[in-house]
């Protein structure tokens, strides 16, 4: 494998030839799919992202940032190979370490994307904990994300320009807001990603609680911090259902108790073993994927996702829902009758 010298510093299972879907939430994956069904897609994002230059970024992070080698930060140079080596990369991403008190992390470019750091989180997290954050970013690398975030950045960027259009605006902002919810999904994906990377569950639920809480890990404790994820969802009467959503709005991450209970769940229902024991969908069948598959299976998502939760406000809303994921469907499977 080009770039490829090292294996990982432990035994950890590599997983030849994974596909994306198989980390991929089902609202995520069925996004992609579609996108990538068609046909000059990704070529028009990336022309229409044109003003975002891949390698003007690159030069800026190379003049202003520490790129991770054997001799610069090499414990997360290595994290970096390891995740490409096990998620069966072409190619390993580069790694910069940015200066920024602020715990984040980003993953970059559409040809050849690559990763940024920031000190605050290299401050905030141990090795294994940061292995999974790196594990992340390799995920959304592999799934193809930036190139679609792209149409997030652009149709935001103008509806701010059309605000004084009433309509126009109104009529962005719910694609916008759609494109948002799509957002939050890819990054429980790349959350799944990045534990089948590190493939150590307590380091993925302890970083993603130290995202919340920060360093003092000895006054936290994990079990009762999914205990506040079930209150979350379950505490309040409608008006804090309505303010839920509402705290969602203009959102492109879950809150950090969403994205531990939905790690949690996807480790403990079994699907994490499946995967490491080499029960995956692989690269080279990707194109046999079917739309309407995978919106079927999206739904289905949401449709479990609502009967679960103890949400007063979901429950009201659940039959509305519930009709509109109908005629979804109903008018997706129109267009997509070809795919079967």
């Amino acid at each position: 494998m080009p770039g490829m010298t090292t294996t990982p510093d432990r035994t950890r299972v590599p997983l030849p030839g994974i596909s994306s879907r198989a980390y991929e939430h089902p609202a995520d994956r069925s996004a992609l799919v579609a996108m990538r069904s068609l046909s000059g897609f990704d070529t028009v994002l990336k022309q229409m992202s044109g003003l975002v230059s891949e390698r003007r970024l690159r030069l800026i992070r190379l003049a202003s940032a520490v790129r991770t080698s054997d001799t610069q930060f090499r414990a997360l140079h290595d994290m970096g190979r390891d995740s490409a080596y096990i998620l069966d990369l072409p190619r390993v991403p580069e790694i910069y370490v940015q200066q920024d008190p602020k715990a984040n992390a980003m993953a970059i470019g559409f040809d050849d994307p690559f990763i940024v750091i920031s000190t605050g989180l290299l401050d905030l997290l141990d090795e294994e904990e940061l292995r999974f954050v790196v594990g992340h970013e390799t995920s959304h690398i592999l799934s193809g994300h930036a190139v679609y975030r792209t149409m997030l950045l652009i149709l935001t960027r103008l509806a701010s320009r059309v605000a004084w259009i009433p309509l126009g605006y109104i009529g962005l902002r719910a694609i916008v807001a759609g494109l948002e919810e799509w957002f939050r999904k890819s990054e429980l994906s790349a959350d799944r990603g990045g534990l089948l990377c590190g493939q150590d569950s307590d380091a993925a639920l302890r970083a993603l609680m130290k995202l919340a809480g920060g360093s003092r890990l000895h006054e936290m404790n994990i079990e009762a911090f999914l205990e506040q994820a079930r209150e979350y969802d379950t505490a309040g009467d409608l008006r804090d259902g309505v303010l839920k959503v509402l705290n969602l709005l203009g959102t492109t991450h879950p809150f950090a108790v969403a994205r531990v209970a939905e790690l949690d769940k996807w480790h403990r229902e079994g699907t994490y073993a499946r995967v490491i024991a080499g029960d995956y969908p692989r690269r080279a069948d990707d194109h046999h994927a079917k739309v309407s598959e995978e919106i079927k299976a999206a739904a289905n998502s949401y449709r479990e996702s609502w009967s679960q939760s103890q949400d007063p406000f979901i429950g009201v809303l659940r039959d509305v829902a519930e009709g509109a994921v109908n005629a979804g469907e109903r008018i997706f499977n129109r267009f997509a009758r070809r795919d079967g």
